[in-house]
């Protein structure tokens, strides 16, 4: 089996927000070329601020990467802004699903396409979009602030694709959705991954949903990496069961708090 090939490298990187409050401590994780990778973790824990700190937005939030280093295909790009790396094929899609909300959802599709300069290629960006959300194609009219959040979430992510990306990175793609909606949302996201070999490191709270569409997985407690492995082995894990797919274990939120937590000190070290 040929080695895959890493298109991002996170090494040990520590983020600081208002020069005094640590955030992230010694996060490390790789990217494969093609592959679905999610964090995972709860609320607070350092999902969001990670994909900040590589999409280089974390200077509007007061925060800045103090240690470590950040690598695209062998590239540092810690001092790269994110219009540069729009350019190189990543891009952002923000939690919270950023719609114009006074533009029609075509409109807000084309300021996607502001790096582009081929009128053909853009037209055959907006095609492949509707292609794969096809309840966009029958809304392109309606403007955003009318549509629904599941169409928002899927105007963000289109958006996202008429970059031509070959690496997006999603941030809480499942939030304040309806279950068969999520569904949906996770089968285009499979879908880019498979059909277009679109790179895909998503945040994610909804762990059961993650690992069902992932190739690998980092779980982060507290700004740390506390465990990760093959989706598959996650999910099966008994103490991801426990802590995270709420399988037993009663009302214990943390692997800090439970009894064997010195066993698993090596987690946190």
């Amino acid at each position: 089996m040929e080695p895959q090939k890493i298109v991002l490298n996170v090494n040990g990187i520590e983020v600081i927000y208002n020069h005094v409050i640590l955030v992230l401590k010694g996060v490390s994780l790789q990217v494969p070329e093609g592959k679905i990778v999610a964090i995972l973790g709860g609320n607070g824990a350092g999902k969001t601020t990670t994909l900040r700190a590589i999409s280089n937005l974390l200077q509007g939030e007061r925060g800045a990467v103090t240690k470590g280093s950040i690598e695209l295909r062998g590239e540092r790009i810690e001092n790269l802004s994110p219009a540069d790396l729009v350019q190189r094929g990543v891009v952002q899609v923000m939690e919270g699903r950023h719609c114009f909300a006074h533009l029609t959802i075509e409109e807000n599709l084309m300021t996607g396409a502001y790096t582009r300069t081929s009128k053909a290629e853009i037209a055959a960006n907006l095609e492949k979009v509707y292609n794969y959300f096809p309840r966009l194609k029958t809304r392109r009219a309606s403007q955003a602030a009318y549509t629904s959040g599941g169409e928002q979430q899927m105007c963000a992510i289109g958006r996202a694709i008429m970059t031509n990306p070959s690496m997006v990175l999603l941030d809480e793609p499942s939030m304040g959705l309806a279950p068969q909606i999520v569904e949906e949302v996770f089968n285009i996201v499979k879908d880019l991954n498979t059909k277009e070999k679109v790179t895909f490191l998503l945040a994610e709270q909804n762990t059961n949903m993650a690992l069902k569409y992932s190739d690998y997985g980092y779980i982060m407690e507290s700004g740390r990496v506390v465990m990760d492995g093959i989706a598959s082995d996650l999910a099966n894990n008994e103490d991801v069961k426990e802590f995270y797919l709420g399988v037993g274990g009663g009302e214990r939120k943390s692997f800090k708090d439970v009894k064997s937590y010195k066993r698993r000190k090596r987690w946190l070290a």
